[in-house]
């Protein structure tokens, strides 16, 4: 038996059944490119689903790892390490935020949103104010996997053989302004948003919506919270997707303190600490009342070692000039696929922001085919929401990257249409 074929053995009797993994075995990798068993060299569009921002083996990562686990990993949260409050600092003043709480993973900072949203309600019930215990959450969205996360993700596959899961929430449609102003009241607590939908098929808010979100939340003292964890950390060319939405009446030139629309509380996980397990809540000040020692905690969440890395990511991306370079070469990459989408019958819609970028196809049988034959020709890519392939490089990818990935795609539509007897050109109108 090969090592690959051990492995998936040994996997098969000692783990949950809870992956449909490929059936290869990745051993190293460098810049943007994992390595398997036998030194083959895979274009990784994907990214570890949007956690390594920095690519395979960067240089800084190695070394502050390196450095940070030979002084001290882990100390828990009943003592202070030189960590947290600088990457708190670091993330409050490019969110915006006041406040920070560092966990594990995305779904745990979800939860940790979650509570605070209800121990805020609590606290203004109690100073007198009118507020419920409700969630309104957004179709197609997708938050984790604990329960509060699940009871907050919208696809019922997730959730349904879980049941019955936390109460109190209701579903909104997605973009409908109407239906959003007719589910808002005083019973509820928070809104809950992504600013870009990640697993429900990269599907931006738009400015309308969002605006109108925050509006209503801000009318009773409901919080509007937003999920960064796939869009966060400078994926779309900006710390935070939700910089991209302007305020309302807000001077053009920017010249206002914020020019965007800011929430109450948001999330980041993925790529914060470039690999390493690591989760951040952020909030207001006015939020950060509700809670107090003993009220929420972690034993490994914000450790030496994760901060530390957290800490190098952020002044990585900055050093490098990695936002920029992430509009600058996610640009290239739309304007590439909207020229492929005119090529290509199959294309029905191109989408994202940055290097967080969507291809919907008219066929899931298709989009599942495409992500096999990516990975046969080498490159990684995945298919969410049954007919969209995701696209989350790394920040490092550069354009001739961009132009295999399109070359690979090309090929395939075609095969496709020639095996079909498919007309070419004329559904996707940009």
């Amino acid at each position: 038996m090969t090592k690959l074929e051990q492995i998936r053995a040994a996997e098969a009797r000692l783990l949950l059944s809870t992956y449909d993994r490929s059936p290869i075995l990745f051993v190293g990798g460098e810049g943007v490119h994992i390595v398997d068993e036998n030194g083959t060299k895979y274009l990784d569009l994907l990214s570890g689903i949007g956690v390594n921002a920095l690519g395979y083996n960067h240089p800084a990562i190695v070394e502050t790892i390196a450095r940070q686990s030979r002084a001290l990993i882990h100390t828990s949260n009943l003592y202070y390490h030189e960590g947290q409050a600088e990457l708190a600092m670091r993330l409050t003043e490019r969110t915006g935020l006041d406040r920070a709480f560092f966990a594990n993973t995305g779904t745990e900072a979800w939860e940790g949103a979650l509570k605070l949203a209800r121990a805020h309600a609590g606290l203004r019930r109690s100073e007198g104010a009118n507020i419920g215990t409700k969630f309104l959450a957004l179709d197609q969205s997708f938050h984790g996997r604990t329960f509060g996360a699940m009871s907050t993700t919208y696809k019922a596959k997730y959730r349904e053989p879980f049941g019955p899961v936390v109460p109190g929430v209701e579903f909104v449609r997605f973009n409908d302004v109407a239906d959003l102003r007719a589910k808002f009241s005083a019973d509820v607590c928070a809104i809950l948003v992504e600013a870009i939908q990640g697993e429900g098929g990269v599907r931006p808010l738009t400015q309308e919506f969002f605006a109108e979100a925050r509006a209503l939340a801000s009318s009773t003292g409901a919080l509007l919270i937003v999920d960064e964890i796939q869009s966060g950390m400078g994926r779309t060319g900006k710390w935070c997707a939700y910089q991209h939405y302007g305020i309302p009446g807000a001077p053009a030139d920017g010249s206002s303190s914020v020019g965007w629309i800011k929430p109450d509380i948001t999330t980041f996980a993925k790529p914060l600490a470039g690999g390493l397990p690591l989760g951040a809540v952020l909030c207001t000040e006015e939020v950060a009342r509700a809670i107090h020692a003993g009220m929420h905690g972690t034993t490994f969440g914000g450790g030496p070692l994760a901060c530390a890395v957290g800490i190098t990511v952020i002044d990585t991306i900055e050093k490098e000039g990695l936002l920029a370079h992430a509009t600058e070469v996610g640009d290239y990459f739309m304007e590439s696929l909207e020229k492929l989408a005119k090529k290509h019958e199959t294309i029905v819609d191109v989408r994202g922001k940055g290097l967080m970028v969507a291809v919907e196809l008219d066929s899931a049988d298709l989009a599942k085919l495409t992500v096999a034959e990516m990975l046969k020709r080498r490159i990684l890519i995945n298919c969410t929401s049954d007919t969209v392939l995701r696209f989350l490089p790394p920040y490092i990818v550069e354009r001739s990257h961009i132009d295999t990935a399109i070359a690979a795609l090309d090929e395939i539509f075609v095969e496709h249409a020639t095996a079909h007897s498919a007309p070419a050109g004329g559904k996707y109108h940009g």
